[in-house]
């Protein structure tokens, strides 16, 4: 058993876990942050993205105890008032969605993608680089669509670079 602490979506959690113990897992089931998906258990579906220290990560890929020391964004904690975020009200608008389960960990790479893209994003860069995450209910052209719309409500832009 380890000792970890972090800080998760604003607030600084500790607790004690099996060494094992994956950061979904830890996000879900020690601090009931249910947004954050398991997909596929293989770190291929992109389900289960938060951020980890400001940079897009897949939670099942490393292990709660070397999360610790760091902070933790997940899809609870990207717009803590009352109002979506940007990306997630794109999402919405835009119908970047269907059954919903893709949707945390793309919108969480979606906002990465936007801060790695400083001078904005076209059709194509949100295509490659949403190639770590797995919709299987969409041919994805509403969520690229989100994506685009949620880059340039971000950045307060009125125009997205055609493809």
């Amino acid at each position: 058993m380890s000792d970890v602490s972090m800080v998760v979506n604003g607030r600084k959690v500790t607790g004690n876990v099996e060494d094992r113990t994956l950061l979904v897992q830890y996000l879900r089931e020690n601090l009931g942050l249910t947004g954050t998906h398991v997909g596929c258990d293989t770190s291929q579906c992109g389900a289960c993205v938060v951020h980890l220290d400001g940079k897009a990560i897949k939670s099942c890929s490393i292990l709660a105890v070397q999360a610790s020391g760091s902070e933790v964004t997940t899809i609870e904690g990207l717009a803590p008032d009352a109002d979506l975020h940007p990306m997630q009200a794109a999402f919405k608008e835009h119908h970047g969605l269907q059954c919903g389960f893709c949707t945390p960990g793309m919108i969480m790479t979606a906002v990465d993608m936007v801060r790695r893209h400083p001078g904005g994003l076209d059709e194509k860069t949100v295509r490659n680089d949403l190639e770590g995450n797995i919709c299987r209910c969409t041919g994805y052209h509403n969520i690229v669509k989100s994506v685009l719309a949620g880059a340039e409500a971000m950045s307060g832009k009125t125009e997205t670079k055609a493809a």
